[in-house]
């Protein structure tokens, strides 16, 4: 049975659709069968730094680009938080935050209020091309998050949100607002919107014939015999 559509706290609905590709990517693909599909498409920048990994207990999610752009700064303004607020208030459900930093491992951008913040807007997880903090309490509320490490200094007077859901650098990918952002314990991969459609396709139908490979050579088939049948290693 499909899920329903969610309504996050403002009232907010996603699609049934969204839920639909969203719920196919985290039960049926990983980010490796669709890294293959990007490549075959010829989008063969898509997979974010090595340096990101999953700092919460959610280590699998996929929703819309929802993207944020800090600055490093040493002193502190008149509304250091300012842009920051206006940029959590503004997510919408079915998004995944993205938060470029240029990375900067000045400062933890992002923490436990955040993430609370977003999970009643009713993200779907967050990358932080940087360090957070409050790991053990986001780690309770059970919110997806990749990070470059963590450190438990603010932000004030050390990082500045600048603009949000515009296109961005993060962790050496070009990231644009309604790119597909997916992420596993392989990594992250933003999606672009223009290559969604073919890559979910290709990467299901790459993902059906890995299965029968693995069912092959679990039963002792040659590798090689198994390659020339499905084409895929």
């Amino acid at each position: 049975m499909s899920e329903a559509p969610i309504q996050a706290a403002n009232g907010t609905r996603i699609s049934q659709a969204d839920l639909e590709l969203f719920a196919h990517l985290e039960q049926n693909l990983y980010t490796a069968v669709v890294s293959d599909a990007l490549d075959d498409l010829g989008f063969r920048d898509c997979a974010m730094s090595d340096h990101l990994r999953p700092v919460g207990n959610k280590v699998k999610f996929a929703g819309w680009a929802r993207t944020i752009v800090c600055m490093d700064t040493y002193h502190i303004g008149d509304d250091p938080y300012g842009t920051e607020i206006d940029a959590i208030d503004s997510i919408l459900p079915g998004e995944v935050v993205v938060v470029s930093t240029g990375g900067s491992k000045r400062n933890a951008p992002w923490g436990e209020l955040l993430s609370t913040a977003a999970t009643a807007r009713g993200a779907r997880g967050a990358i932080i091309d940087g360090l957070v903090r409050d790991v053990l309490r986001i780690q309770e509320i059970g919110f997806g998050l990749f990070a470059a490490g963590i450190k438990p200094v603010d932000s004030k007077g050390r990082g500045l949100v600048m603009a949000y859901n515009q296109p961005t650098l993060c962790a050496g990918v070009m990231v644009s607002p309604g790119d597909l952002v997916f992420a596993d314990y392989d990594g992250v991969l933003a999606i672009p919107a223009a290559a969604i459609k073919d890559a979910v396709r290709l990467a299901t139908e790459k993902a059906q014939r890995e299965n029968h490979s693995r069912a092959e050579l679990q039963n002792g088939a040659y590798l090689r015999d198994v390659y020339n049948k499905y084409g895929v290693l």
